[in-house]
């Protein structure tokens, strides 16, 4: 069993760490995954051994507080306003007592009682204020590790007993009151910046999660009621004003409208809608009045999927983040070491004074918690699949987007991806003395009544062009030759031009050329007239300038169908891919990817239906529009939800972007510490330049904030 617990309490990465551990080495449990920035954990267990209580209980026997995920969004809001409130109560606590021990402490020397005065000041901030990091740290050295909390209530209680025993001893010399007490408020107002800042993070499923109604009005008996939306069934018949929004899935029965699907597709106009249209919730209806037939209602709605697909991406651990938190593990006790090696070798081996040697200690811990480290990734990767599902691209995931930096193939289905996936009529091409209004209006009379594959393409292409449609008598299909009948008192055949025998030079030599171009011809005789009509799968209007992109960006493109060599040939010439493979079968696709892979080439897939599926699974990265099956998008790694080409383009070039915001991250969370620990050892003592903790811990919180800040800006990225 699976199950999402919500976590409070959280400090820094090493926290999510320790959690993540706590839980793994439960008896029952299989597998468990915390992620800091979207504070829950992933738990995988056997719920024959262990149960839902039970990990509860484990999580706050490891220091934090832990709730089963509710899907609302209020709720979500609830906790995430609830933190920050608390943070800031904490901070106003803080700046209290901190704000007048800074001054007393720094600036009047000689303020009367004054080792007592900054006593009585700092130990509200110390144990009221930080007792949350004396909580965890506890936690953590029971669970025999060290997160960030432990450098902080290490370094602060060394500053605080230090300055408690001077005080008491009534010893001469200088106290750090003021130092503990204005570092944590700080790392309080770091934690009080950072909650906001990772709030926005999430902000694209937060704004899903607002778009569905809490209220739909239905039709029953003939009847309007009003109820909940969760109330809904499948099979109800909803009423859709405009200017509100459709509840849940379904199908139009009647009435016509545009609706804005932006937040579910990224596309900015609007989509007409008419009988038998497929509608999704959450979408807004501009126009015109709807009657909508529920197809999909609760966790089965394309807008669910989508919240827990991106929910479940960000869950999700890119290698590169694995890196980080390798490092964050190992990174509290070296710190704590050297914190131990500063001060031995000032007060031991240079004879320097307690208290400059506990200052460089304390200095050490507190500019060294890697908080910032912690955030370089999972924030990045957040705001990036946040971004991209705002603009209708779903990424299952950072491992994906790390990925798909690195593929030098793409390998694209035809049909539905690199074309629409539908017949449509092309040309009409009258030959004789009939229009071409008169040669798509017969053919779509006496199409009517087949079953032909062709015969809705060109009953479709008279209804947009407003067309009569006449009775037909005497109806008759022929076999692989086509269909006759009479329309209008003349006898109509219309089909393949073979059946037609010989029909003159020109008549052929047309035919033959819209054959070339990998169209389907049928001939229309009407008596003694002759009328043709072309077929074809259109090629979508951006996917020649998505190849194109494809090979600016240095990708191999490949075309691969089980339609035969002309329709292919016209197809690859027409998007300008390098090679294209024709008459393929579903397993030779995802043996083709094999080759390709074995070729050494990192290799992305696109495409749509189930005989895409193994390839889509076997390729390095799996690309799937989202007209395509259930079981090609569960194959896929990236969703499409606009189902265009340019949408991989797009997919890459966010890629790029969150990739190079992330090692960004990581070179200034790395360069922090690594200039930044020699100078709190003393490093350039000789040159006069010391490093008083206070200021440490506010480049510490900075350090943080400025992570998570940069990581937003992805959201100004032009992908």
């Amino acid at each position: 069993m699976k199950k999402t617990i919500r976590i409070t309490g959280m400090h820094c990465v090493n926290c999510a760490l320790n959690i993540e551990k706590g839980l793994r080495n439960t008896p029952g449990v299989k597998n468990s995954n915390v992620n800091f920035t979207t504070e829950k954990a992933n738990v995988e267990f056997d719920e024959r051994i262990v149960n839902e209580a039970k990990l509860l209980k484990k999580i706050k026997e490891l220091g934090y507080s832990g709730e089963s995920v509710v899907p609302s969004f209020d709720r979500e809001k609830e906790i995430r306003e609830g933190e920050e409130r608390h943070l800031k109560k904490l901070l106003l606590i803080s700046i209290v007592f901190a704000l007048p021990a800074f001054i007393i402490g720094m600036f009047l020397l000689n303020f009367p009682s004054r080792g007592y005065v900054l006593l009585f000041l700092a130990s509200p901030v110390q144990f009221i204020v930080g007792w949350g990091f004396y909580k965890s740290a506890w936690a953590s050295l029971k669970q025999k590790t060290a997160n960030m909390d432990t450098l902080i209530a290490l370094g602060t209680s060394i500053a605080y007993f230090y300055s408690l025993y001077l005080v008491t001893q009534d010893v001469m010399g200088e106290t750090y009151f003021e130092t503990s007490a204005v570092l944590i408020t700080f790392v309080i107002l770091g934690k009080y910046l950072e909650a906001g800042a990772k709030g926005r993070t999430s902000q694209a499923i937060r704004e899903l999660m607002q778009l569905s109604p809490k209220h739909v009005r239905i039709l029953v008996k003939g009847k309007e009621r009003i109820i909940p939306v969760d109330e809904v069934k499948t099979g109800d018949i909803i009423m859709v004003k405009p200017g509100e929004q459709i509840p849940v899935d379904g199908v139009v029965i009647s009435g016509d409208s545009s609706v804005d699907e932006s937040m579910i597709t990224g596309e900015s106009i609007p989509a007409e809608k008419f009988r038998s249209s497929k509608v999704y919730g959450g979408t807004l209806n501009k126009h015109g009045f709807l009657k909508v037939k529920a197809t999909r209602v609760g966790a089965d709605s394309v807008l669910s999927k989508v919240i827990r697909l991106i929910e479940d991406a960000q869950m999700k651990k890119a290698p590169i983040q694995s890196y980080a938190d390798r490092i964050s593990a190992y990174f509290v006790p070296t710190v704590i070491l050297i914190s131990l090696i500063t001060f031995s070798i000032w007060f031991f081996a240079l004879h320097q004074t307690l208290s400059f040697s506990v200052t460089t200690a304390v200095a050490v811990l507190v500019i060294s918690c890697p908080c910032a480290l912690g955030l370089a990734t999972p924030t990045a990767m957040m705001v990036g699949i946040g971004k991209g599902a705002r603009n209708g691209i779903l990424i299952k995931g950072g491992e994906v987007l790390e990925k798909v930096d690195k593929i030098d193939a793409i390998l694209l289905d035809k049909t539905g991806t690199v074309t629409v996936g539908k017949p449509a009529v092309t040309d009409v091409i009258p030959f004789g003395e009939m229009s071409r209004e008169e040669v798509l209006s017969i053919a779509a009379s006496i199409e009517k009544a087949s079953e032909h594959p062709l015969a809705d393409a060109i009953v479709e292409r008279a209804g947009q062009e407003r067309l009569n449609i006449f009775a037909v008598s005497k109806f008759k299909s022929v076999t692989g030759k086509g269909v006759r009948g009479v329309v209008k008192g003349k006898e109509i055949l219309l089909g393949r031009p073979e059946w037609f025998g010989k029909v003159g030079r020109k008549i052929e030599s047309k035919l033959h050329e819209l054959e070339i171009e990998g169209k389907t011809v049928v001939l229309l005789k009407n008596g003694e007239e002759f009328g043709g009509l072309a077929v074809s799968d259109l090629v979508k209007p951006d996917s020649a300038d998505a190849v194109a992109m494809f090979k600016r960006m240095g990708l191999e493109t490949y075309m691969i169908t089980g339609d035969n060599e002309r329709v292919a040939k016209a197809v690859a010439g027409k998007v300008g891919v390098d090679h294209y493979l024709a008459g393929v079968l579903p397993e030779d696709k995802s043996k083709f990817v094999e080759e390709l892979k074995k070729k050494g080439k990192k290799v992305a897939m696109v495409g749509d239906g189930i005989n895409d599926a193994p390839a889509l699974a076997l390729a390095d990265i799996g690309i799937v529009m989202s007209s395509g099956t259930d079981i090609a998008m569960e194959s896929g790694d990236i969703v499409l939800m606009r189902n265009s080409l340019m949408d991989v383009v797009r997919a890459i070039n966010l890629s790029n972007a969150t990739l190079s915001k992330i090692k960004q991250n990581m070179f200034w969370a790395l360069i922090y510490n690594v200039v930044g620990i020699p100078i709190a050892a003393g490093a350039l003592y000789s040159f006069g330049i010391i490093l008083n903790p206070m200021i440490a811990g506010g480049a510490m919180a900075l350090s943080s904030v400025s992570v998570v800040t940069n990581s937003l800006l992805l959201n100004r990225a032009k992908i």
